[in-house]
C-alpha cells in the first residue's frame, strides 16, 4: 500500500469543512461512490444530500470515494494498492455496502474502472456472501439501470432520501438475522423504490427485441415505482462539506425546488421528477444563513430558478444579507427584473438562456413554449441590468428537423444578435450546441435518434456560417460522445458485456473495438423506431404514469400542439392521483 496516496487523501479531507469522520468499527461502514473525480463530484448536490442523510442515522459511517486522476489511478496500480476512500483511507473492497451515486451514462466506464481498481468483484454473480453490495442510484439508475444490471445488486429509483432509511433498516435487520445473500436481496427487493435486477430477466426474441421480463416469483407482481418526497420541507438540501476544488469554487448550494412541470418532450428529468414541489422560502433563508457563515456565494439549485414563486424576495434576502448567487437554471419567459438585478449585483456578466431549437415550429414539437419576444425581452432585461453577454443552448437532430429549422437556429442568433446591438450592447453571443439523445420515460423514447452524418453535417454548417459574424462564438459538442451516450440510455442488458470489456481496454476509447468483439449492432440501439407496444429495457420500473400519456404526449408533439404546464388540482398524468 503507498503512504503517498493515503497523505494526499488526508491533506483533501483537510481542506474541507463539513466532513465527518467516524473511528473505523465506531459505525457501520458504507461507501459512497462518485464515479467522476472529486472535482466534478463534490459539486454534485445530491452527493451531499445523500452523506448526509446517510450518516445522520446514528448507526452508519459513510466515507466517500471519487475516480482519482489519470496521474493517481496509475500510482494506484503500480503500487497495487486498492482505491481508499476519503475520510479513513480503507480500501473499498473491505466495504460490505457500496452506494453509487450514477448521473451521467459516460461515467458507466469509470464505475467499472472502480470497481476493478478497488478489489471489488466487478461481476454480480461473482459476489458470495462475505463480498460487498453494490448499489446505485441517481438519474441514470432511475430511467434506466439495465447496461449497468450485471454488475449491480440494487438500484434505487427515484429521489433517494427516504428510501435509503428504508433500505438500510432492512439491510441491518437481514443482517442480524444472518441471512444468505439471495434471501436478503429479495427482501431488499420489497421496498418500493429498490429494483434487484437478478429477478427480472430479459427473454429476448429472434430479432433481439426483448419479448417480455420473466419475475422471481417471490417479488411484487407490479412495477418497481420510483420514489419521491411529497414534502421537501422535511430535508433541507444544502451543501453539507464546503471545499473549494469544485466546480462551484467558494459556493453554498441550495436547492429551491424540484422536479419540473413545464412539460418539455425531450427532457427526461421533467418525466422522472414530476411532480414539481417547491421549498419553503423559510428553509432556503436558513441555508443562506449558513451560506452566510462560510461567506460563500449562494448557488441556487432547480429545474428553473426564475420560475420559484418567490424569486424576487429570495433575491433580495441574499443580497441584503451581502452575499452574491448565482443560478442553476433560467426560463427566458419567467425572468424577473429583480432575478436579473441580483444576478448583475453578484458580478454575472453572461445571462444563460435554453431556447433548444431555432424555429418556433421546432419549439412547439418539443413543447418548450418559448418565443423569440421571449427572449428579447429576457436579454433586454440583463443588458439594462449590466449584464452584456447571452449564452444560448440549442439542440439539433430534434424530432422532425428539417434543413429549415437548421437555418432558423443561424436566423435566430443573427436577430438575437441584431436586437442585442439595438441596444447599444456589442457583447458576446455563445451558442452551446448538443446533438438531441432521445431518453426513456419521455414521449421521444420510441424515436430513432437522427443519423451521425446529418447532426455532424448541421453541426458543421452552422459553425461555417456563425463564426463569419463578429461578436459570435459558437460551442459544439462533438457527435462521437452522444451516439455512446444515446445507446447506453436507451440500451439492454446486453451492453453489460460490452462495457466490460471497454472498462478492460481503456474505457471509452474501447468501445468500438468491444462492439465488435461481441458483436453488438450499435444502430440497433440509435436507428430503430420502437413500436408503440414494445417491451422497452426500463419496462419493470415505473414513474408514476402510464405508457399512454406519453403516447399521447407524442402525438400532441406529431400534431405541434401546446401542453400546458403542471398546475394545482390536475390529474392528467396521473402522478398526482398518487
Amino acid at each position: 500500500m503507498s503512504w503517498h496516496l493515503k497523505e494526499r487523501l488526508q491533506k483533501i479531507v483537510a481542506a474541507e469543512q463539513g466532513t465527518l469522520v467516524y473511528a473505523p468499527g465506531s459505525r457501520q461502514p458504507m461507501a459512497l461512490v462518485y464515479p467522476n473525480t472529486y472535482h466534478v463530484g463534490m459539486s454534485n448536490l445530491g452527493m451531499h444530500i445523500i452523506y448526509e442523510q446517510i450518516n445522520s442515522r446514528g448507526d452508519t459511517a459513510c466515507e466517500r470515494l471519487f475516480l482519482p486522476d489519470k496521474k493517481t489511478l496509475d500510482e494506484y496500480i503500480r503500487t497495487n494498492t486498492p482505491l481508499l476512500t476519503l475520510e479513513n483511507q480503507l480500501p473499498l473492497y473491505e466495504f460490505p455496502l457500496i452506494a453509487v451515486a450514477v448521473s451521467f451514462e459516460m461515467d458507466y466506464f469509470n464505475l467499472l474502472a472502480i470497481l476493478m481498481t478497488g478489489k471489488v468483484p466487478v461481476l454480480a454473480t461473482d459476489r458470495g456472501d462475505g463480498d460487498p453490495l453494490v448499489i446505485i442510484g441517481g438519474p441514470c439508475a432511475t430511467f434506466n439501470p439495465e447496461p449497468l444490471a450485471d454488475f449491480v445488486d440494487a438500484c434505487i429509483i427515484g429521489e433517494g432520501e427516504e428510501v435509503i432509511q428504508d433500505f438500510l433498516d432492512s439491510y441491518y435487520d437481514s443482517r442480524q438475522q444472518g441471512l444468505p445473500r439471495e434471501e436478503l436481496l429479495l427482501r431488499l427487493a420489497q421496498i418500493e423504490g429498490v429494483y434487484v435486477p437478478r429477478f427480472y430477466q430479459p427473454v429476448y426474441a429472434d430479432d433481439g427485441i426483448i419479448e417480455r421480463y420473466e419475475r422471481h416469483p417471490a417479488v411484487p407482481a407490479t412495477k418497481v415505482r420510483r420514489r419521491y418526497i411529497k414534502d421537501l420541507g422535511k430535508y433541507p438540501a444544502q451543501t453539507v462539506i464546503v471545499t473549494s476544488d469544485t466546480e462551484f469554487k467558494d459556493m453554498y448550494l441550495i436547492e429551491v425546488a424540484r422536479g419540473c412541470g413545464r412539460h418539455c418532450r425531450f427532457c427526461m428529468a421533467g418525466y422522472c421528477f414530476r411532480n414539481p414541489r417547491v421549498r419553503p422560502l423559510a428553509q432556503i433563508a436558513e441555508g443562506v444563513e449558513k451560506a452566510k457563515m462560510f461567506q460563500a456565494k449562494v448557488g441556487l439549485m432547480g429545474a428553473s430558478i426564475s420560475d420559484y414563486p418567490e424569486i424576487d424576495k429570495l433575491c433580495q434576502l441574499i443580497i441584503n444579507e451581502g452575499l452574491t448567487m448565482s443560478v442553476a437554471s433560467l426560463r427566458a419567459d419567467s425572468l424577473t427584473p429583480g432575478l436579473v438585478e441580483a444576478l448583475a449585483a453578484s458580478g454575472h456578466k453572461t445571462v444563460t438562456l435554453a431556447p433548444e431549437a431555432g424555429s418556433e415550429r421546432m419549439r412547439r414539437v418539443i413543447n418548450k413554449g418559448i418565443t423569440d419576444e421571449h427572449l428579447y425581452q429576457a436579454i433586454a432585461a440583463a443588458t439594462t441590468a449590466g449584464i452584456p453577454h447571452v449564452r444560448l443552448y440549442i439542440m439539433v437532430g430534434l424530432p422532425g428537423e428539417s434543413d429549415q429549422d437548421v437555418e432558423a437556429i443561424i436566423e435566430m442568433v443573427h436577430r438575437v444578435k441584431e436586437h442585442m446591438e439595438s441596444l447599444g450592447n456589442k457583447a458576446m453571443v455563445t451558442v452551446s450546441i448538443n446533438p438531441f439523445i432521445p431518453k426513456p420515460f419521455t414521449p421521444f423514447q420510441w424515436l430513432p435518434m437522427a443519423s451521425m452524418e446529418k447532426v455532424s453535417s448541421s453541426l458543421k454548417y452552422i459553425q461555417t456560417i456563425l463564426k463569419k459574424r463578429k461578436g459570435v462564438e459558437v460551442l459544439i459538442e462533438q457527435p462521437k460522445e452522444a451516439y455512446i451516450q444515446s445507446v447506453l440510455a436507451r440500451g439492454d442488458r446486453r451492453l453489460g458485456q460490452v462495457l466490460l470489456t471497454a472498462a478492460a481496454n481503456g474505457g471509452v476509447k474501447g468501445w468500438k473495438q468491444a462492439l465488435k468483439v461481441h458483436k453488438v449492432n450499435e444502430e440497433f440501439y440509435l436507428y430503430r423506431p420502437r413500436g408503440e407496444a414494445e417491451v422497452l429495457p426500463w419496462d419493470n420500473l415505473s414513474m408514476g404514469f402510464d405508457t399512454a400519456y406519453l403516447l399521447a404526449e407524442y402525438h400532441q408533439a406529431q400534431a405541434e400542439k401546446y401542453t400546458p404546464p403542471c398546475s394545482a388540482g390536475c390529474k392528467r398524468c396521473g402522478v398526482c392521483q398518487e
